[in-house]
C-alpha cells in the first residue's frame, strides 16, 4: 500500500473507530495454552553493576555462540520482566483491554491460578483453568526473539480436563454462541488435533443460531511434521461447517505452511511479496480468511477480498514477546467491528504498533490515539 492509500486507510479507520466508540461488547471464548514468560536480554559488555551493552541483534547472539564452537563461553542473561505468556492469554488480555467480555480455558494453573495471572483473570467474564502453564524464557533483540519454552505441563491440554468441569449447556454456551472463538498455539500443543475432534463432534450436536468467527494461530510449525500440520489444515476446513475460519501467520510460518501443504510461493518468502503469497495460502488452503503479516507489513484475504497495508515500523520496541498476539487481537476486534479489511489490518497493526513501544495492550481509546498518531507519521519509525 503506498503512502497516499495508507494515509486514507487510517483516515477512514479514525473516522469509524470515532463512531463506534462506544455500543458494542462482543462474547468471545479463547484457550488453551498458558505461559509465565521471564522477557531477557544478553549482554555483549558489562561496565558496571547497573551499566551494560546489550547484544542487538539475533545475528550478533549467533555469532557470539558459533565463536565458541569448540572452546566455551559465558553469556549473561539478564531477566527484564515477567509476565503473561502464551498466545492464548497474551490474545485473550489484549482483547479483554479494549472491554470485550472474554472467557478464557486454559493453562493459567491448577489447583490454583499462577499470580501472573491474577489481573489477566480480572479482566475476564469467565475462566476455566485446567492445566498448569508452561515457562517460557523469551530472548528479545531489535530484530526479533528467540522464545526457550518448557512445554511439559501443556501435555495436561486435553479435552477430558477442559469439559470436566463443565456442563454441556456451559459449552454450548462457550462454543456455539460466542461471537468469536480463539484456538491458538496448535504447535505447542500436543493433543490439540484430539481436542479439535472432540470439539467438532460436539458442535455436531449443537444447534446454531449464527456463525461465530473461529480465530487459529499456530505458533511456529516449523517442529511439527508435514503430516500433522496436513491435519491440522484439515481440521480447520472442517471447522467451516460451524465458523468464518480465520488462519492468522506470520511469515516465517506462512513459508512453513506452504511447504507442508506444497504450495508454491514466490521465492524467497519475502515482505514485497506478502499479498501474493496470502493470496497464494488463502486459494489452496480454501478457508474464510488467511492473514499473514511481517514487521512491517500485513496482508489479508478474507471471504475472497484481498488487503494489504504497510505498518507503523518501530526501530527500538520496548517489547516485542506478544506483539503477533496483539495484532491477532487488533484484527479480530475488526472483523467483529465489520470494519472493511483494509482497515481492519490497519487496526490490527495499530495493536501491535503501541504494544511494541508501551509493552502493554491498548485500551480503544488507546488505539484511537495511535491511529491519530500513526497519521502523522507514516512513512516514519516513530
Amino acid at each position: 500500500m503506498n503512502t497516499e492509500s495508507l494515509a486514507l486507510t487510517l483516515q477512514q479507520l479514525s473516522s469509524s473507530l470515532q463512531a463506534k466508540s462506544a455500543g458494542f461488547c462482543f462474547r468471545i471464548t479463547a484457550g488453551f495454552d498458558g505461559f509465565v514468560d521471564q522477557i531477557i536480554e544478553v549482554v555483549n559488555k558489562r561496565y558496571s553493576v547497573s551499566s551494560y551493552d546489550r547484544l542487538e541483534t539475533i545475528t550478533q547472539f549467533g555469532e557470539r555462540i558459533l565463536r565458541s564452537a569448540g572452546l566455551s563461553t559465558n553469556i549473561e542473561l539478564v531477566p527484564k520482566l515477567v509476565k503473561i505468556g502464551g498466545n492464548g492469554p497474551i490474545m485473550a488480555n489484549a482483547l479483554a483491554a479494549t472491554g470485550q467480555q472474554v472467557s478464557y480455558l486454559g493453562a493459567l494453573g491448577t489447583p490454583e491460578i499462577d499470580p501472573t495471572f491474577h489481573e489477566f483473570v480480572q479482566r475476564c467474564r469467565y475462566v476455566v483453568s485446567f492445566a498448569n502453564p508452561g515457562r517460557t524464557d523469551a530472548v528479545e533483540f531489535l530484530d526479533g526473539k528467540i522464545l526457550l519454552g518448557k512445554l511439559t505441563s501443556l501435555n495436561e491440554i486435553t479435552w477430558e480436563n477442559l469439559t470436566a468441569g463443565l456442563s454441556l449447556e456451559m459449552l454450548r454456551e462457550l462454543f456455539a454462541e460466542a461471537d468469536l472463538v480463539v484456538t491458538v498455539n496448535w504447535t505447542m500443543t500436543p493433543y490439540m488435533n484430539d481436542l479439535w475432534e472432540k470439539l467438532y463432534q460436539f458442535l455436531g450436536t449443537v444447534e446454531f443460531t449464527k456463525q461465530p468467527y473461529l480465530f487459529v494461530d499456530l505458533a511456529d510449525p516449523e517442529k511439527r511434521s508435514k503430516e500433522d500440520i496436513k491435519q491440522a489444515m484439515e481440521f480447520l476446513r472442517r471447522f467451516s461447517r460451524y465458523y468464518r475460519v480465520v488462519l492468522g501467520l506470520n511469515l516465517k510460518e506462512a513459508a512453513e505452511v506452504a511447504k507442508a501443504m506444497e504450495i508454491e510461493l514466490l521465492q524467497p518468502c519475502e515482505e514485497r511479496a506478502l499479498g501474493e503469497i496470502t493470496q497464494a495460502l488463502s486459494r489452496n488452503l480454501r478457508l474464510w480468511g488467511v492473514v499473514v503479516h511481517s514487521v512491517r507489513a500485513c496482508a489479508a484475504v478474507c471471504d475472497q477480498e484481498l488487503a494489504a497495508v504497510s505498518g507503523p515500523y518501530c526501530e527500538k520496541p520496548k517489547l516485542t514477546t506478544g506483539a503477533g498476539d496483539n495484532f491477532n487481537a487488533g484484527f479480530c476486534l475488526g472483523m467483529l467491528l465489520k470494519l472493511p479489511l483494509a482497515e481492519t489490518l490497519a487496526l490490527a497493526s495499530a495493536s501491535s504498533g503501541f504494544y511494541v513501544r508501551h509493552g502493554r495492550s491498548p485500551s480503544f481509546t488507546d488505539l484511537q490515539d495511535f491511529v491519530v498518531l500513526w497519521q502523522s507519521n507514516i512513512g516514519k519509525s516513530f
